[in-house]
């Protein structure tokens, strides 16, 4: 069965409601053997990729990937990019904001972590958490210090989506492509999640009770999340709400959805010209003696 990146897509300008997007869909393997050779064919596909990437040295990509807890996050960063090269791929993630992060605008602690050109950036939570959990949560803004008129209801989350798609515009013109995944799991797989997380000695420490307190502002995330998405979704740094009640699914359409972005890139490596080709051959007769 084909992946359709399309098919998780929300186009610019669309009115996003969750609820008529499934967590759920069939699988694209039948067996577990399916699923792990269908990954590494991505995988060493992305790996050749990400070395044409760095080659060219023209483009930077950043992969933002947002859920709620348990979604998955983790395990599509390590298995989808388990074989990209270390030195062209790193890691970010946010949790709350250190005392001299709050010091400055709320992009400015994630716009230092952008990738270089030639690179892949990845970002597990990102300055999105500002127009999620903040609006879930407003007391947070009141440790931000922000001024009276900066948290005025009316205008301060139209303001923040603003500066977020007008800093990717920048980025796309740049040459930093962007690529922003929201892993969209059920409540009740959440609840067996956590559920497992209790049962399994080993995921113990995955859990805590902040997690279940979490839980009880779902519907709040879920109006947060397709206000945001919506608002969003630029045809320059496009949303996809992947399904992720199956993980071994999800990884498949995520992985997909960034080969499609790179092939489309038609990067090259960089032509050897007439001068280097002299260059290259004096070597050679320098080697071979």
């Amino acid at each position: 069965m084909k992946i359709h990146s399309k098919d998780f897509h929300v186009r610019e300008g669309e009115l996003v409601s969750l609820r008529k997007w499934p967590t759920n869909v069939k699988p694209v393997y039948k067996t577990t053997e399916q699923y792990r050779q269908l990954l590494g064919q991505h995988v060493a596909q992305l790996s050749a990729l990400q070395q044409l990437l760095y080659a060219s040295n023209r483009y930077a990509v950043l992969l933002i990937f947002q859920a709620m807890d348990t979604a998955g996050k983790d395990g599509a960063i390590k298995h989808v990019m388990s074989g990209v090269n270390p030195q062209g791929c790193q890691v970010f993630s946010f949790k709350h904001p250190s005392a001299a992060e709050l010091q400055h605008d709320f992009l400015w602690r994630t716009t230092r972590d952008l990738p270089e050109r030639g690179r892949i950036g990845i970002f597990n939570r990102s300055y999105y958490e500002e127009v999620l959990i903040t609006r879930v949560h407003p007391e947070i803004l009141s440790s931000e210090g922000l001024s009276e008129t900066n948290l005025d209801e009316t205008t301060i989350w139209h303001d923040r989506y603003r500066s977020i798609t007008e800093l990717e515009r920048h980025l796309f013109s740049n040459g930093t492509r962007i690529i922003k995944f929201f892993l969209h799991l059920s409540k009740e797989e959440q609840r067996k999640r956590f559920l497992e997380r209790i049962d399994e000695p080993e995921k113990n420490w995955k859990f805590s009770l902040a997690d279940i307190e979490e839980r009880e502002f779902w519907k709040d995330y879920m109006s947060a999340y397709e206000k945001c998405i919506s608002a969003t979704s630029t045809t320059n740094a496009p949303w996809y709400v992947v399904p992720a009640d199956d993980k071994k699914n999800a990884r498949l359409f995520v992985s997909q959805i960034i080969l499609d972005t790179l092939v489309g890139l038609n990067m090259t490596y960089p032509n050897t010209d007439a001068n280097r080709q002299k260059e290259l051959q004096a070597i050679r007769q320098r080697l071979a003696k």
